[in-house]
């Protein structure tokens, strides 16, 4: 199960396309043909960082359930994330999300559901996600602003999707448009969030999705919650009005006052003040319009949203706010006043015994990612990978503690790089120089050897150029590449025992072990190799002690003696001289 612990939860141990079955009170079939559909603008979700939770919710009367499930579009995980918090922090059996979108890619995505660890399928298309989860019935899009219509029109396309709700803002008005339309033709819902604090009293409507934010804080500290929050979004052509909502909201028992929210620009608050005056409204209403700042200016100005712009007198903030009060709004003289035009309005409600007082619930705890533990320093992890020799957790890479920008400003050379790295610390200057010169010595050894034998088997073969390489590197080891390394271990060791070269290789005969860095194919006693000589002649000049390598000279010395190709080799006079480190 791509590495997630067996757990009872059904994401877990479920088949790979798992299905959810609604409750009888909410079956998929259920009509929407009871209300006419609604719709919010697509800029109605301002902020991808707002939990959307649609489970609660009482959109269109019982349409939205705590059963009701919805496919994630365009994968991010912090929303996601998020909205797992919310089923957790709401007693949520079933998480809401029953499967993700992510085009191109398919599989599961882990993610947490409490403290325990989930796995959620990932689709590459809208309709193989459908097919997967039937009942999940709404659609939340993350697409970006460019791709949000085309995708959201794809959804409401599908047969099992009600309700798409829109993330993106600044989507074209004429793709808006006919988003509208085929919604309203296929009587399918296009919605902004209904983000629920908890099941509290107060319907509440507003025309910005960033105010609203604002405004559930406030009417959770003054009141029992909200019952429903939805923002309709500030453009032109919003899918649905204010009015439209107060007037479903007055029509919804569990909703005891409503509380809008609107803004300068357009004629929409006056469809409420027409809908108060002909006493199509029963319940308290506390509204305001913001934007009375606009007459501080001396030109017309355009707010955020493309219809916060006020054209006329009866578009401006104080002509919406006087016609709100005298239509029969509690419309406070201020927005610092909102706050206990609302208090008030729900104590009295109270008083006249058509709220019973609820007690607090305490909620669970959200457990705390442990990154953000860890950098808070209320946590501390073991780790499970230690690295001494590069680290890239600071402001800068840095190798062995040398910062990147201390490596380059100073002029640093592929040498004093690998000193770092290979030795964790810097070599002088005689050191570094020498690890390029092997380099350069070392770069190629022709296409005898078997490393490039392989390689070039391999690619003749017609293999891809990783597979020829990694053939080749397969042949390192002691007869080839690794001799370096033995050589400087050997001849070291030897030295510090103060064998002599007879001792030394009579005794590595009798364990049956070939001296490493000695020998060679081609090169003899009347045809020495120049790499050697090159690198001796180097060492002599700038090495303060070259005692390992004259022991390996006096070794050499003592295998010519039994044949003629017994000389010391590359390999063996570079390990000779890397033991002085």
């Amino acid at each position: 199960m791509l590495g997630v612990r067996r757990s009872s939860h059904p994401y877990i141990n479920a088949p790979p396309s798992p299905s959810f079955t609604r409750t009888p009170e909410h079956p998929l079939s259920a009509s929407l043909s009871s209300a006419p559909p609604l719709l919010a603008s697509p800029r109605a979700i301002s902020s991808s960082s707002r939990l959307l939770d649609y489970r609660c919710a009482s959109w269109l009367q019982d349409n939205f359930s705590r059963s009701t499930q919805a496919l994630f579009y365009n994968y991010k995980q912090l929303p996601i994330q998020r909205m797992l918090d919310f089923d957790f922090l709401c007693g949520e059996e079933t998480p809401s999300i029953a499967g993700i979108i992510n085009p191109g890619s398919e599989g599961f995505q882990k993610l947490f559901f409490g403290q325990e660890e989930i796995a959620i399928p990932v689709h590459s298309s809208i309709e193989a996600a459908c097919s997967a989860h039937p009942t999940a019935d709404v659609f939340i899009n993350f697409a970006s602003f460019r791709s949000a219509a085309a995708s959201s029109m794809s959804a409401l396309k599908q047969p099992t999707i009600r309700v798409v709700a829109i993330i993106a803002e600044g989507v074209p008005e004429s793709d808006a448009k006919q988003l509208i339309a085929y919604a309203r033709a296929n009587n399918k819902v296009i919605i902004g969030p209904a983000t629920l604090h908890r099941p509290g009293s107060i319907g509440f409507v507003s025309k910005s999705g960033g105010m609203s934010n604002e405004l559930y804080n406030t009417i959770a500290r003054v009141t029992d919650g909200i019952y429903e929050g939805i923002a309709i979004g500030g453009d032109v052509f919003p899918g649905s009005t204010l009015s439209d909502h107060v007037l479903r909201f007055n029509n919804i028992p569990q909703v005891k006052m409503m509380v809008v929210l609107g803004e300068l620009g357009g004629r929409d608050e006056y469809s409420l003040v027409e809908a108060l005056k002909e006493g199509k409204v029963h319940k308290p209403v506390v509204a305001w319009v913001s934007g009375t700042c606009a007459r501080l200016f001396k030109s017309e100005v355009q707010f955020g949203h493309a219809g916060a712009k006020s054209g006329g007198e009866l578009e401006s903030a104080q002509a919406k706010n006087k016609a709100l009060r005298e239509a029969g709004a509690v419309v406070p003289t201020s927005y610092e006043d909102l706050e206990s035009a609302i208090k008030e309005t729900f104590e009295k409600l109270i008083e006249e015994g058509k709220i019973a007082p609820v007690s607090e619930v305490t909620p669970p705890q959200i457990p705390e990612d442990l990154n953000i533990a860890i950098k808070s320093g209320r946590v501390r992890a073991p780790t499970h990978i230690i690295c001494t020799i590069s680290d890239e957790r600071g402001e800068e890479p840095s190798y062995a503690g040398v910062p990147m920008s201390t490596i380059v400003e100073e002029g640093y050379g592929v040498g004093d790089v690998l000193s770092l790295l290979w030795f964790k610390r810097s070599l002088p200057r005689y050191c570094t120089q020498f690890i390029e010169i092997c380099i350069m010595l070392c770069a190629d050894h022709g296409p005898c050897v078997s490393g490039a034998h392989n390689t070039i088997v391999t690619a003749r073969a017609g293999k891809d150029l990783i597979s020829s390489l990694v053939s080749g590197l397969l042949t390192i080891g002691p007869r080839f590449g690794g001799a370096i390394d033995d050589a400087a271990r050997y001849f070291k060791d030897a030295y510090d025992r103060g064998l002599t070269p007879y001792e030394f290789v009579e005794d590595m005969k009798k364990k049956g072990i070939r001296v490493p860095g000695i020998g060679h194919r081609i090169k003899s006693r009347d045809n020495r190799d120049k790499r050697v000589q090159l690198l001796q002649k180097y060492a002599h000049t700038h090495f303060p002690s070259v005692k390992y390598m004259e022991y390996a000279v006096t070794v050499e010395t003592y295998t010519l003696s039994k044949a003629n190709n017994l000389v010391l080799n590359v390999d063996g006079a570079i390990g000779s001289l890397f033991s002085i480190f």
